[in-house]
């Protein structure tokens, strides 16, 4: 009984109809007419948008900055591994009198392999050897510049691009397994 007046809902009826002013109802059709938004709203839409890049980007140099941190850290345990490695051998070697050659052979050797290493992580952070991703940051990249203004517009290469790049982490923690 009660329950129906406990939403707390008034309707009020009027018998005098509501009338708006013709250029109100001209700036409302025109608002809901036109595709665009308005200038000020374009302009929040545009700063979300730069606020979201940004984002995206400190997070892919913090990922950057782990993974050379993995690596460094990687090299230091293996360097050492091969320094106990060396001192073992050192010091068989030391008593027959080849200590000096054999070790400066097997610097030769690890400081090639470093170098191995280092090649190999350029030519990983390198796009060149993934068109795909290169071609969708050029289109997102040349979209960006050619609406600077209407960022939105981007969308479709923003998609792509991410696309692109899910796809490049996906093939890189398969090769991790």
């Amino acid at each position: 009984m009660g329950a129906s007046q406990s939403n707390g809902q008034v309707v009020f009826r009027s018998e005098t109809p509501v009338q708006f002013a013709p250029d109100v109802v001209e700036q409302l059709s025109e608002r809901q007419a036109s595709p665009t938004p308005t200038p000020e709203r374009q302009s929040t839409l545009d700063e979300h948008i730069r606020a979201r890049i940004q984002n995206e980007v400190k997070q892919l140099r913090k990922a950057e900055e782990q993974v050379q941190e993995e690596i460094r850290l990687a090299l230091e345990k293996e360097n050492l591994d091969k320094e106990k490695a060396m001192a073992g051998e050192a010091s068989g070697e030391a008593e027959a009198g080849a200590g000096s050659i054999k070790s400066s052979a097997v610097l030769l050797g690890d400081l090639e392999e470093i170098q191995a290493k280092i090649d190999r992580f350029q030519t990983r952070k390198s796009l060149a050897n993934y068109p795909e991703l290169k071609a969708s940051q050029d289109a997102l990249i040349s979209c960006y510049k050619s609406h600077m203004n209407s960022s939105l517009e981007c969308w479709k290469e923003v998609a792509n691009f991410k696309n692109s790049v899910s796809q490049l982490e996906k093939e890189y923690f398969k090769t991790l397994q």
